[in-house]
């Protein structure tokens, strides 16, 4: 079956850290650029950040800069979310888009982060 998976969710202190994945199944996501999101409940979705195919470039929301770090390990087909520093402002369901030109976009289910004490 053809998905994205995000895992590595969960609850965490204010100035925490937690790596979210998100690995490809049924593809490989190597071609892909991937771009993680977040959304909360009543809120438009952002952008984190994302990382091109190769992982040359990489591209962060202001409020990724500094704090959050996505890389990929195309052998593992699995893409990468550091996350540091964490806030409770960056509680929300974050979630994984592989797309690239001429081939199908996929989207993953996404994992829920809480940031509190």
């Amino acid at each position: 079956q053809v998905r994205l998976v995000e895992s590595g969710g969960g609850l965490v202190e204010p100035g925490g850290s937690l790596t979210l994945s998100c690995t490809a199944f049924g593809f490989s996501v190597s071609p892909y650029g991937v771009t993680w999101y977040r959304q909360t409940p009543g809120n438009d979705r952002e952008m984190v950040g994302s990382i091109s195919a190769g992982g040359g470039r990489t591209n962060y929301a202001d409020f990724a800069k500094d704090r959050f770090t996505i890389s990929r390990d195309n052998a593992k087909n699995t893409v990468y979310l550091q996350m540091n520093s964490l806030e409770a402002e960056d509680t929300a369901l974050y979630y994984c888009k592989a797309a690239q030109t001429g081939r199908p976009v996929y989207w993953g289910q996404g994992t829920q982060v809480t940031v509190s004490s």
